[in-house]
C-alpha cells in the first residue's frame, strides 16, 4: 500500500501586485493588511497591475524523502516555501501539509529581538505547540548545536546573521517536528556548522520526515535531495531524480537552447554530437564526436575553434574547456566535417556536463548539445582532478649540505 504524502502542493499559483515587497515577514504584514482592508472580493485572475509569481506548481513529498528546490533568483522559490509554512494563501490550489511544521525561511525569521535566545527558543517551541517540559528536554541539545553558549542569556538582535542562522536551524530542526521546510539561510552558517546542519538533515529524512530545503549549493542538494525541482519565473520547469534536474538547471537545458546560435552570424554550426558511453570511471578514456557544418553564407570570424567544455554538475564548475585551437587544428572553410577528440577523464567521481561549443577568438558563436556524462570512482582519488604523477625518494647524505648539519639522530642524542 503506498505511503500518503506528508506535503501535497496541488496545481498552485500565487500572485502578487507590482511594487508590493514580499522580501521579508515585515513586508507580508502591511501588505495582508491592505488586502483585507480593499473593497471587492478578492480574485483569482490577474488585475493590471498583478503578476504570476508562481504559476501552476504540483509537488508531492512523502515520509523519509528530501525535495530540493532549485532554481535562479526570482525563480519563486522562496515564496513557494512561504505557501508551504502558511505565512502566504495561495490564489489558486491547494497546499496540504499534515503534523507540526518545523521551518527556516529567514534569518531569525519569528524571533523577537529583544528577548534572549533562552527566550526565543521556548517562544519557538510554543509556536511549534510544544510544551515547555518536552522544550526544557531539549534545550541544551538546540543550544549546543547551535554552538551560542556563551550568549543564549544575550537579546538576539545583538547575534550575528550565522548565529541567528545556527540557533533558527537548531530549533526547527530539533523540537519533533513532523515536517521540515528550510530555506538558503543555512548558507550564512560558517563550513563546520553547515557540515552539522546536512548531517542533521540526513537524519531527520531517514528517520521517516518528508523534507524540503531551497538551496543553491547544488552539491548538498545532490548529496542529500531523493528529488529535486526546478523553477524558473514561477514555472515548473523540470522535476525528477537531483542529477538530471541540476544537469538542466546549470547547463539551461530547456527546449530550444540545444542547437543555439549565440551570434546570427556564427560561421559554424553544431549538427550533432555523442559520446562514447554514458558511464564511465575515473581515469578512463572518453571518445567524442562533434559533426560540424560551414555556414558559408556568415564571413569567418577568426580563430574560429570547436570544442568542450566539461561542467562538474555538483560542483557548479567547469573543470576544462579545450578545443581545436588550442592543438591548433585549423577548421575545414567549407562543407560539413567530423571532430573526433580522446579525452581522458582525470577528473573526480560524479555527473558532469559535456557542453559541445564553437567559439570565435574568445566569444562562443554557437551552443550544441549538451552531454550528461557520469564518472564511476575506480581509482583512488582525492581532490576535483587526477594529475597522474610521478613519484621517487633519494637519500641524500647530510654532509651534502655542509659541516652545520647533522642527521637528527644526533641531535637527539645531544638534547638527551
Amino acid at each position: 500500500m503506498p505511503v500518503e504524502p506528508g506535503i501535497v502542493f496541488d496545481a498552485v499559483w500565487k500572485k502578487f501586485q507590482r511594487g508590493e515587497r514580499h522580501d521579508s515577514l515585515r513586508d507580508l504584514i502591511p501588505a495582508a493588511v491592505r488586502r483585507f482592508t480593499r473593497s471587492g472580493p478578492a480574485s483569482d485572475e490577474l488585475g493590471e497591475n498583478d503578476f504570476w509569481v508562481v504559476s501552476d506548481v504540483s509537488f508531492a513529498v512523502r515520509p523519509g524523502e528530501c525535495l530540493g528546490i532549485i532554481g535562479g533568483n526570482g525563480a519563486g522559490k522562496s515564496t513557494t516555501l512561504k505557501l508551504l509554512t502558511g505565512i502566504l494563501r495561495p490564489t489558486r490550489g491547494d497546499i496540504t501539509v499534515i503534523g507540526r511544521v518545523g521551518s527556516l525561511i529567514e534569518v531569525s525569521a519569528g524571533f523577537h529581538p529583544d528577548l534572549t535566545g533562552r527566550e526565543n527558543v521556548f517562544l519557538q517551541g510554543a509556536i511549534m505547540g510544544m510544551g515547555a517540559a518536552n522544550i526544557r528536554k531539549r534545550f541544551d541539545e538546540i543550544v549546543a548545536f547551535a554552538g551560542v553558549e556563551e550568549f543564549i542569556d544575550m537579546a538576539v538582535k545583538r547575534y550575528s546573521s550565522g548565529m541567528n542562522a545556527r540557533l533558527g536551524f537548531a530549533i526547527a530542526a530539533h523540537l519533533d517536528p513532523d515536517v521540515l521546510i528550510i530555506d538558503e539561510v543555512l548558507a550564512v552558517g560558517d563550513h563546520t556548522f553547515q557540515q552539522r546542519a546536512f548531517t542533521r538533515l540526513q537524519q531527520l529524512t531517514r528517520s521517516g520526515m518528508p523534507v524540503v530545503i531551497v538551496s543553491h549549493q547544488l552539491d548538498r542538494v545532490l548529496q542529500m535531495c531523493t528529488s529535486a525541482l526546478l523553477l524558473k519565473r514561477g514555472q515548473v520547469m523540470g522535476v525528477g531524480h537531483p542529477r538530471d534536474v541540476i544537469a538542466q538547471y546549470f547547463t539551461g537545458n530547456t527546449a530550444g537552447n540545444d542547437g543555439e546560435a549565440l551570434k546570427a552570424d556564427a560561421p559554424y554550426e553544431i549538427m550533432e554530437a555523442s559520446i562514447s558511453a554514458p558511464t564511465i570511471g575515473s581515469g578512463e578514456f572518453l571518445d567524442v564526436t562533434i559533426t560540424c557544418r560551414r555556414r558559408e553564407e556568415h564571413p569567418l570570424q577568426g580563430n574560429e575553434s570547436v570544442g568542450v567544455a566539461l561542467v562538474s554538475l555538483a560542483g557548479a564548475t567547469t573543470v576544462a574547456a579545450l578545443g581545436t585551437g588550442s592543438i591548433p587544428l585549423p577548421l575545414p572553410t567549407h562543407g560539413v566535417f567530423r571532430l573526433d577528440l580522446r579525452l581522458q577523464a582525470n577528473v573526480a567521481p560524479g555527473p558532469y556536463s559535456l557542453d559541445t561549443w564553437v567559439w570565435s577568438t574568445h566569444d562562443p558563436t554557437f551552443r550544441g548539445p549538451r552531454l550528461s556524462l557520469e564518472v564511476m570512482p575506480t581509482i583512488l582519488f582525492d581532490g576535483a582532478v587526477q594529475l597522474n604523477p610521478t613519484m621517487s625518494l633519494t637519500p641524500i647524505a647530510p654532509e651534502s649540505f655542509g659541516a652545520n648539519v647533522r642527521p637528527r639522530s644526533d641531535l637527539a642524542q645531544k638534547a638527551s
